[in-house]
Formats: C-alpha cells, structure tokens, sequence
C-alpha cells in the first residue's frame, strides 16, 4: 500500500463482469478529474493465443487437462507483483498489452492473440488501476493483495457466472458450447485454488445473484438481466461505512449482515458510484496531501 503511489485492484473470473465495473470506475475518474494508469490482466499471462494452445496440447500429451489460464504456471505472477511494487514506490513500472481482437490491433498493433512490447507505464497518475483475474492473488511468495490500497472482488454466483461466460465466449469469441464447457472443466481446480481465495482479501465484494431459474447453465437462453437479479455487497471492514445513508438513497436496499448490504440489481451503478466515489476521493486527497 502506498499513499503517494495508491493501487485499486478490480479482481475477478472470466465472465464475472469485471469490464463493466471498471467502465464505472471510468466514469468517477473522468467526473473527479482523477489520472489514472491503466493495466490488466491479461497482459501478464505467460503465452500469447497460439503458444498457450500448444502448451495446453502438451499438457494434455502428458495427462495434464487442467491447465489453464488461471494458474501461476500460465501467468507472470513475479511480474505482475512487481508492476504493483514498482508503482507503489515509483509511480511507475513495467506493462503491456494483450490484443484481444482486430479493434485493439488497430489500437496497439500487432495481430490479435499476441502482446504489445514492455513499456513504461505514464507519469505522472494520480493512480494505477488494475481489472483481471489476479488483482488480489496471493501464492507462495507471491503477495501481489498487498501493495493494493482498494481491493474489489467481482463475483456473480458461479452458475451466473458461467453462463455469462458462455454467452460472452459464443456470441463475440466464435466458441461453442461444449469448447466453452470444456474450458470451465479445465480451469475448475485452478478456479478453486487461485481464483477464489482472492476474495478474502478484498476490501469489498459484489456478488450479482440472479432471481431466475438458472439450475443448468449450460442451457440458458439469455443471461438474466439486472432486475433480475439482486446484489449481495459485502465490506470487509463495515467501519466508516454509512449504510442508514446507503439505505436511504439505494431503493429496496436492506442490510443482511452487518458488513453487508443487499440492493436491486438495477441500482448496482448507482451503489457503486455512492460507494466507491468517496473512497477514491479520499485515496487521491491523501495522496496530494502527502505530496
């Protein structure tokens, strides 16, 4: 953690909805006139697109069908932490690019499935924000949780999460169903042992839980909408936290715990803009106080 140098952390699964959550953060940056650095995960994935495919064949060769995207052996663990330790002292640090499809290769260059070169990330930022899969990992000597000083956890219940992952994959990725539902196989010992584990360290979760039937996943025909759904925000530290002023302004909210408060799923912008506003304002008014 570093006051002169702070970090968010955006953390969570393929298809929990992560990129959405950091639209949000976008639009308080761009409302508060806060410089933000951006990173994400993907860039510190071991192997481009093709190389990760004949790794995953090796793997299988050798009886191994659970390696996956999710796992230290495919990610640059050292380096992601040290990108975060880097900034948290400097301001700076090392990062790249993942080029998902031809949009980004216009924007970065290079070809879809490959990384951009290292670079510095620009200064001076009022902050680094970081949105993957890793943001809060903590793995042998690895502790990438603590150089964040915001940490958020996005996690929809694992069956919601699913089928946003297969509609995402099969309507913008080409996938099928069954190549999707054989990714979510391979991945799941990692799920547990990496993925999960994260969400003890941040400092809040949101959790979407849909009001629809959605007992086979693989099936779904739609993914269900946000007032179908309630969100379960859980703070894990409810001190400083004015949940009566919460309650007032978020309509249907109600506590169900006393670090956590339930709202419609319709008013999670809304939610998070009177949740999160305040603790980045509070994050860069330290940091310029200091400076």
């Amino acid at each position: 953690m570093s006051i002169h140098h702070p970090i968010i952390s955006v953390t969570g699964s393929s298809g929990a909805g992560t990129t959405s959550v950091r639209r949000i953060f976008e639009q308080i940056f761009r409302r508060e006139e806060v410089s933000a650095a951006y990173i994400e995960g993907d860039a510190y994935h071991r192997y481009d697109r093709a190389e990760m495919k004949r790794v995953m064949a090796e793997e299988a060769a050798r009886g191994n069908h659970h390696y996956s995207h999710f796992g230290p052996d495919s990610n640059l663990f050292e380096e992601l932490e040290e990108t975060f330790r880097s900034y948290s002292q400097t301001g700076t640090g090392k990062f790249r690019h993942y080029v998902h499809d031809d949009k980004e290769a216009a924007e970065y260059g290079g070809a879809p499935g490959t990384f951009t070169q290292w670079e510095p990330i620009p200064t001076p930022t009022d902050l680094l924000f970081y949105e993957g899969l890793h943001g809060a990992v903590v793995s042998g000597n690895i502790d990438v949780a603590r150089y964040a000083d915001l940490k958020i956890g996005v996690v929809p219940v694992i069956n919601l999460e699913w089928i946003q992952k297969i509609h995402r994959d099969r309507s913008h990725r080409g996938y099928s169903t069954e190549a999707v539902t054989d990714t979510i196989l391979r991945r799941m010992p990692d799920y547990v042992n990496y993925i999960c584990p994260q969400f003890t360290h941040t400092d809040i979760n949101f959790q979407r839980v849909p009001t629809v039937d959605t007992s086979n996943p693989f099936v779904a025909r739609w993914i269900p909408t946000a007032d179908e759904s309630i969100v379960v925000i859980r703070f894990k530290s409810p001190r400083g936290i004015d949940f009566p002023y919460l309650l007032s302004m978020i309509q249907g909210s109600w506590m169900s715990r006393a670090n956590s408060i339930v709202i419609p799923g319709g008013k999670l912008d809304i939610a998070m803009q009177l949740i999160l506003t305040p603790m980045i304002l509070n994050i860069v008014e330290k940091k310029r106080r200091a400076a």
